[in-house]
């Protein structure tokens, strides 16, 4: 690896000379608006309507000599829509994932492998990831623009595999006067119950022209609090009942009965802070200096809950179902599965000694509390031909994930009692019409009434689950830039670029934890001991689909409480566990607070330096870029391992050095018309969870143990991209372009995962597991043994560089025009517009599959299929989706709808459960989603406004094994809707 660095480093200085040669002088520099700053010599500050905010975008694209999206802000503190996930998916090959509805994730060309920037600054994220911060912990309120980079110049930081987002806020000395507006408005959720959110925001700039020169101010502030809701049903079928298995059950046919139900209730309320300052100095015309910090507070309380029919599957062969559906698994990797029946309508009663199945509620807790700070200080010069910049800045992310996790049990008064802390309630289920809808099978002799349901001494405590986990990410960074301008020096070189970037970065991860699992009726208290935390569950559970049949009354420890007062909640807990032991005799210790968990700990660092040399040309119709960027990383992983319960630490050392070209081109070949093209190669650096050795288990049976790798390299990525754009009026255009990626090195997950009994699915319980896997002490044994506990094998899962090649391809169609130039002829008409984008996507290659295992292999043996494996996936990767948004604006009348969609795709985002339903990972199904807003100047201050999102409550549901096949989970999202007014003087 030296000799490799030292001959790289030898090709980046030569190559860094060639070009200072060919320009006859200096060559290290960018531009005076260097990459951080994007395209801002062609923003203007206040941008005023929709149509406007496109028309400038367009020329700022038209003008790039690199494939750059550009979104600007319609007036002051307003882009496009709330949320900047929802902004950026009005761009041509970007798409978004959703959590509980709210945008939480963007793909860029079919990745989530993207970086974000603030003003050119890195950000860091509240996890392990490297996308940098989290678009919900950003409001769009501050943003004057955003601009995605789709094909790098040389000067572009490194790390991208889709493109870098840039944010970009309001640059001060750009000011023509002073600046202040306000903003207040209101959000109402139509799944919450929680009324109607503040969101309120302000922005304030001025510019002063002094004897010591220009000085600009710009400040901006919000604060906005978010209701969410999503209703979440899963059903599992993923079990096998055979004609000739002589169960009770059993018909004529083979099926898939029942194995588990789930009514998860999802509710997230955000409450976030941010503010943007901005200060520049500029004391003559050659020099500027510059200070910009951005404060985020991020709030994210999660108040959840689950309805668990659980032991469902010890009844597989008693519980005959009435009706069945034909469910087609089509094909994975060339081999047909073929189809067979799965339960869709039946009640499931009790077993004969009263103990399965059971019901079962949770309380989920899991909260974000993230204090996010960027700040940077630089200063801009130029003398003739030379510019520059020197610049500092450093990105932190300090989060804390408090987790408080309760499970309680319904023991079922009509039916006996036995040693364990849980007894049967009988079920009843519908998964016809393209639902999942299961209850309380209220028909029967022995189920429980309303006033049993929520009679807290039917309850009992099964779990608490408790954690404190905190993660600190930061990134200090220094750089320098120079340039040299040669126009009209040179024939076709314009001016050369080149600098030096040197940055630290590193992510500390510690856990705290304490998981208490109680699995008898003796140790376990009942819920009369501890009523005083018990509150009714959500009962609304029918408002988003009007569905009949679901799980209704029931109790929940509050999750509102548990926020507010956590170690009050665990004082009543255990409180009720000493009661009980007076009771009945039991010596159950007292549950503990959380305490620090040794295996997951992990301390990573980064040390990177950076060189890059760009040469700038034009000549006749061509314009463009090329140069070289060079760059070394070392990384630090520090990680703890517990052997024989002795905790050790190590440092695990490694470093690689790349050199990577980039070429850009563009030819007007008309006035109108313009040709690009562009080559590169970028990297993309593994997460730091998956550089480190430690490792962290989960209470659930199901998820394997992550355990990373500290040798893991960097993906390489070689990109090409080719477009047209016609310009064919004012503010028009109609362009088509192409892109490949492909990535070797690639970061692919391995599992290895337990031996299960044929028939039972008993794993092993004890250590070592000889069979596979790794032994999770704290685990859950359910129903992968014979009787109740903790402890037992469960998959082992890490990341390796993959041995193959993956290439990703994609057509992208956008048009945009307005009728403004025929205001004589249509009159009011003149004021619609339309803007529309349409991207095809494909995705190949790979030398790693994830193979059945389990069930799913009894399932598909007995349809004939053997060693059934899926090509791993791009996650989160839509092979088809379009956008189309149709305006208006005219009197003062400003109104826009937008609706997208995309095709069906991978995902890991599955229900209330980590590990991958059949073996495979789910498919979320094809999804549209329309969005709407109005606003009307009542005088050329103030203005009213009215959005909507997800107009329609357009639903999200997930099949699995392949597309259409097997509905397994569902997400009924919300409606919300924003009113407000603002102010401008």
């Amino acid at each position: 690896m030296i000799n490799n660095n030292k001959r790289h480093l030898a090709m980046a200085i030569r190559a860094i000379n060639t070009l200072a040669i060919s320009a006859a002088t200096l060559a290290f520099a960018p531009n005076v608006l260097a990459q951080e700053e994007g395209l801002d010599q062609l923003e203007e500050v206040v941008v005023t309507g929709i149509r406007a905010a496109l028309a400038g975008a367009l020329d700022q694209k038209r003008d790039a000599n690199n494939l750059v999206e550009v979104i600007q802000a319609e007036d002051i503190g307003k882009l496009p829509d709330q949320n900047l996930a929802e902004v950026l998916e009005n761009i041509p090959g970007v798409q978004i994932t959703r959590t509980a509805g709210v945008g939480t994730g963007v793909q860029i060309r079919g990745t989530s492998s993207n970086r974000t920037e603030i003003n050119g600054v890195s950000t860091v994220g509240s996890g392990a990831g490297r996308t940098g911060i989290a678009f919900e912990d950003v409001s769009a309120s501050m943003i004057a623009a955003v601009e995605v980079v789709k094909a790098p110049q040389a000067k572009t930081i490194e790390g991208s595999v889709g493109g870098t987002i840039n944010l970009r806020t309001i640059r001060p000395l750009e000011l023509k006067e002073m600046l202040a507006a306000v903003r207040v408005q209101g959000e109402d959720s139509s799944l919450s119950t929680d009324g109607i959110k503040p969101r309120l925001s302000g922005t304030w700039g001025d510019m002063w022209e002094t004897d010591a020169g220009e000085f600009g101010v710009v400040v901006s502030a919000s604060y906005a609090e978010s209701d969410v809701t999503a209703f979440r049903p899963r059903a599992d079928r993923d079990n096998l009942v055979t004609s000739d298995g002589g169960a009770a059950s059993a018909q004529s046919f083979d099926f898939l009965p029942i194995q588990f139900f789930v009514q998860d209730y999802d509710n997230l309320e955000f409450k976030t802070t941010n503010f943007a300052g901005s200060f520049e100095w500029a004391p003559n015309e050659n020099v500027k200096l510059y200070f910009d910090t951005v404060l985020n507070d991020q709030e994210r309380l999660q108040e959840s809950s689950r309805v668990q029919a659980s032991g469902v599957s010890r009844l597989i062969n008693e519980s005959i179902p009435t009706d069945f559906e034909t469910v087609d698994f089509g094909s994975l990797d060339g081999q047909h599965i073929g189809t067979i029946q799965a339960a869709t309508k039946g009640i499931i009663q009790t077993t004969a000694d009263g103990r399965y199945p059971n019901l079962r509620m949770s309380t989920d807790t899991g909260s974000r509390k993230t204090d996010s700070q960027i700040f940077r200080l630089g200063t801009d010069w130029n003398k003739d031909r030379f510019s520059g910049r020197v610049e500092v800045s450093t990105s932190s992310s300090d989060t804390l994930n408090p987790t408080f996790d309760t499970t309680i049990n319904f023991l079922n008064p009509n039916e006996p009692l036995n040693s364990s802390n849980e007894n049967g309630t009988p079920f009843q289920y519908d998964l016809t019409g393209n639902s999942l809808a299961f209850g309380i099978a209220s028909g029967e002799a022995n189920a429980p009434s309303k006033a049993q349901l929520l009679d807290p001494a039917n309850y009992i405590l099964r779990d608490v689950n408790q954690a404190q986990d905190k993660v600190e990410n930061r990134e200090d960074a220094f750089k320098v830039d120079f340039s040299y301008d040669l126009t009209d020096s040179m024939p076709f070189i314009t001016s050369v670029d080149a600098g030096y970037r040197y940055n630290v970065s590193s992510s500390l991860n510690d856990e705290y934890s304490s998981n208490v699992g109680l699995r008898t009726l003796a140790e376990s208290p009942t819920g009369d001991l501890f009523a005083g935390i018990l509150t009714a569950g959500p009962d609304n559970f029918d408002a988003a689909d009007g569905r009949d049949l679901f799980v209704k009354d029931f109790l929940v420890i509050d999750p509102e409480q548990v926020n507010s007062d956590p170690e009050g909640v665990l004082a009543v807990i255990n409180a009720a566990i000493v009661a009980n032991n007076a009771i009945t005799g039991a010596n159950r210790a007292p549950i503990s607070s959380p305490t620090s968990t040794t295996t997951a700990y992990f301390d990573i660092e980064e040390k990177t330096n950076a060189l890059y040399a760009q040469a700038n040309f034009e000549h006749g119709i061509f314009r463009g870029d090329f140069g070289l960027r060079y760059l070394e990383t070392d990384v630090n992983s520090t990680g703890n391992s517990v052997v024989n319960g002795s905790v050790t630490q190590a440092t695990t050392k490694s470093s690689y050095d790349f050199l990577l070209p980039r070429l850009n081109v563009v030819a007007n070949v008309r006035e109108d018309v313009l040709v690009r093209a562009g080559w590169s190669k970028d990297i993309r650096r593994p997460d730091f969870n998956d550089l480190s050795t430690s490792a962290s288990f989960s209470t659930s049976p199901n998820p394997p143990v992550v355990i990373g790798n500290p040798d893991l390299v960097p993906e390489e990525v070689t990109s090409w991209d080719l477009g047209v754009e016609w310009y064919f009026a004012p503010a028009a255009v109609v362009s088509v372009g192409y892109f490949q990626k492909d990535r070797t090195n690639l970061h692919v997950k391995t599992q290895e995962d337990p031996a299960s009994a044929p028939g039972t699915g008993y794993r092993d319980t004890t250590a070592p597991c000889e069979g596979g896997g790794v032994f999770n002490p704290i685990a859950d044994i359910n129903v992968f043994g014979p009787t109740p506990g903790v402890g037992v094998c469960v998959p082992r899962q890490t990341t390796i560089n993959g041995a193959g090649k993956t290439t990703q391809t994609g057509w992208e169609f956008a048009a945009q025009y307005d009728l403004s130039n025929f205001e004589d002829e249509l009159g009011w008409a003149s004021g619609f517009g339309i803007a529309a984008n349409y991207t095809i996507q494909k995705f190949s290659g790979g030398d790693e599959y994830l193979t059945a295992s389990g069930r799913s292999v009894d399932v598909f043996t007995a349809l004939g299929a053997t060693d059934v494996r899926l090509q791993y996936p791009l996650f989160d990767n839509s092979e088809d989706a379009y956008n189309i948004t149709m305006y208006y604006e005219k009197y003062g009348l400003s109104a826009r709808a937008r609706y997208t969609w995309r095709s069906a795709y991978y995902t890991e985002d599955f229900g209330s459960t980590s590990s991958y339903p059949w073996s495979f990972p789910a498919i979320q199904e094809a999804r549209g989603q329309l969005n709407a807003s109005v606003n009307y100047d009542v005088t050329d201050n103030l203005a009213l406004g009215l959005e909507a999102v997800n107009i329609t409550e357009s639903s999200v549901r997930q099949s699995c094994v392949n597309e259409g096949a097997l509905l397994c989970f569902e997400g009924l999202t919300d409606r919300r809707v924003t009113f407000g007014v603002s102010y401008k003087y």
